[in-house]
Formats: structure tokens, sequence, C-alpha cells
């Protein structure tokens, strides 16, 4: 029962049926900051760290655990430290390509129900990089909510045009408009929160996701910046993830915002954000067809006559192209890593026997 209040729910637990070792415990990582990890068994959180076999048997970024993880530990001294010995599998993993030219994964959070894409309705509104969020998203099989924030700072009209301009690039998501100023529309997204579900917020820096927290806990738990008038560009507020509890029973994991959101191994997310495209690509001519320039191609003619609209295609392609690159780029550079690795091996071998 005190495990189930963390989010521990019956998937879990038959996962965690045959695989867990006697003498550990099972308890969730509900922060982390850099390379520490705070864990909680639903009682009490314990500083933890991991063991020198689980460091040594990783072999990705994957392989390391992420805020909202359950994991096996083993607890030490009155539980004044804890000791994380694996992960149990995950029932979601949200992640995307670390920033600049570096080809791996950057882990966000873990078991994750329902993920809150957070735009204000000031310059940082883009709906190609909201697209790119919901790509990031369905891949991991987590439903997206979409937040308006700030939506004080514009007219009634105005609003309706954006919530207008959602539905014509994604009819499927549910759309909730909030002022974090004024708390117009907090309830009803409140409402609409399932206890004992785990939420994530994403969105660019300066949104509002820190004061929506703020708001949901009805404490002032973390600190909020302004943004730059200039631009309209807000600093890094949050600079870990970690785990909040919500007054209704559920958990939202703050993340920090995200100026670069590049996506590869995405083939369910893109089908299941461009599901109208997707669809389409199924009466093309050729089963490989790009969608660019290849005569009968269902998707160039749905542009053309109107049915799907030229922005919305524009970016499909654009994320489709990054995808295909940086999914060969990290193919490839595994396997010079694996070449690399053999090659040391066989020397340490040699050196040996000599």
């Amino acid at each position: 029962m005190k495990l189930k209040s963390l989010g521990f729910d019956e998937w879990f637990e038959e996962q965690s049926k045959s695989i867990l070792k006697n003498g550990f415990e099972i308890a969730r990582i509900i922060e982390v900051n850099k390379s520490s990890f705070i864990i909680s068994n639903g009682q009490i959180e314990i500083p933890a760290e991991l063991s020198g076999k689980f460091l040594f048997n990783a072999g990705s970024s994957e392989d390391i655990p992420t805020v909202g993880d359950w994991v096996q530990v083993q607890c030490f001294d009155d539980n004044s430290h804890a000791i994380i010995h694996d992960i149990l599998p995950r029932k979601s993993l949200l992640k995307r390509k670390d920033p600049g030219k570096n080809l791996q994964f950057q882990l966000i959070s873990a078991n994750i129900d329902f993920a809150i894409i957070m735009q204000s309705v000031d310059v940082n509104f883009n709906l190609n990089r909201l697209e790119r969020y919901l790509v990031m998203v369905n891949e991991s099989n987590i439903t997206p909510v979409i937040v308006l924030s700030k939506i004080d700072l514009i007219s009634v009209e105005e609003l309706q045009e954006i919530e207008n301009s959602i539905k014509q690039r994604d009819n499927h998501c549910p759309v909730f408009a909030i002022s974090n100023e004024s708390g117009k529309g907090i309830d009803q997204l409140i409402n609409e929160l399932q206890p004992e579900k785990t939420y994530c917020l994403l969105g660019s820096s300066g949104v509002g996701k820190s004061s929506l927290l703020n708001r949901l806990t009805g404490q002032p738990l973390l600190s909020v910046n302004t943004v730059r008038e200039k631009d309209s560009k807000g600093k890094h507020t949050t600079t870990r993830r970690q785990i909040i509890p919500i007054q209704n029973g559920s958990f939202f994991i703050d993340t920090p915002g995200m100026r670069e959101l590049g996506n590869f191994n995405i083939e369910t997310g893109l089908s299941g954000t461009f599901d109208d495209i997707s669809a389409l690509s199924e009466q093309c001519r050729f089963n490989d067809c790009t969608h660019m320039h290849e005569k009968g191609c269902a998707v160039l003619a749905a542009v053309e006559d109107g049915t799907i609209n030229h922005e919305r295609y524009k970016n499909f392609i654009k994320i489709s192209k990054e995808s295909r690159f940086y999914s060969m780029s990290y193919i490839e550079k595994r396997q010079r890593d694996k070449t690399f690795g053999k090659m040391i091996k066989n020397i340490m071998k040699t050196n040996r026997k000599k």
C-alpha cells in the first residue's frame, strides 16, 4: 500500500515478482541531480547511489536510472543511505537526443502516464515545436495533454484562433488554457488529474511550468524567474528532475526547459502524431515512398489539394529527415564503439598470455 501511494500499480507488481531478489526492497527514484539520487519507499526519502556492478554493466545512458524509475535497492545504517542494484521493467521511457552533436539519448523521466506539453500564448507558441513534443511523447506510449499558459496576455478571440490552429494540426489531444497569474482554467485542469498517476511537465523555459506546479501544490515549492522582455525567453528555473506529489494524489515530474528537441528512432511517434499522413502513405504507389518527389504519392496529392496542411507536411518531412540521419549516425557510432571494445579486449588477452 505504501508503494501504491507512489504509483506502484498491478503492472509493476507483476513485473517485480520474478526478479525481486531476497534482501532487496523496491523504491522509486524521486529526484535526480547529476549523478546523485533520492529514492522513496512510500515512507521515507533516502539518498542513494549506483552499485559498482551496475555501473560496470551499463552499456548506454538508457541503462542508467532516471527520475520515475522503480529500482531494487539495499538500505543501510537505519535507512541513512541506499545502493541501487537494478531497474525494474519500465512502462514508459521519455527521452530525446542529447543536445548538440553528441549522438546519445538523454533520459528525461520514466514510467510516465501523462505528459503535459506547455506552451505560452505569447511569442513562445509554435505549432512545429508542439508537434516535435508530440512525436517524442507518442513514441514513448504516453498520453499527451496540451496546456496553453499566459492566456491573460491575449484576447478571447486570439486564444480561440490559437486553439483552432492546434485542432487543424492535431484533433486528438485535449487542450487546456490557463493563467498562472489569475488562476483562470487551473480548476478545470485539476479536475482532469488522476490520483496515483504520474505526469511530466514539458516545455521551454519561461512558459510557466514551475508556476503551475506551485499552484497545483498550493505552496511556493519552486522558484520562478521572469522572462526577458526583448525575446520573451526564460531562464532555466528548474535544474534537476524530481517527483512532486499533488494534493489529489497524483505526481508531477518537473523538468528543465528544452531549447533543443532532437529525436531519433521515432517511427511509432511519427505515425502516432502524423496519423493522417501515415494513413495516406499506405495508398502510395511505392512501399518505400519518401513523400517528397515520387509519382503516385498519395501524401503529396493530399498536400496539393489541401487535405493535409502544408506546414504540417513540411514539419513531418523535416522531423523524418532528422530522425533518419540521427538514427544512422547512432547505429554507426554504436558499431564503432563495439569494434573498439573488441580491440581492447583482444589486446588485454594478448598481454595476459605474455
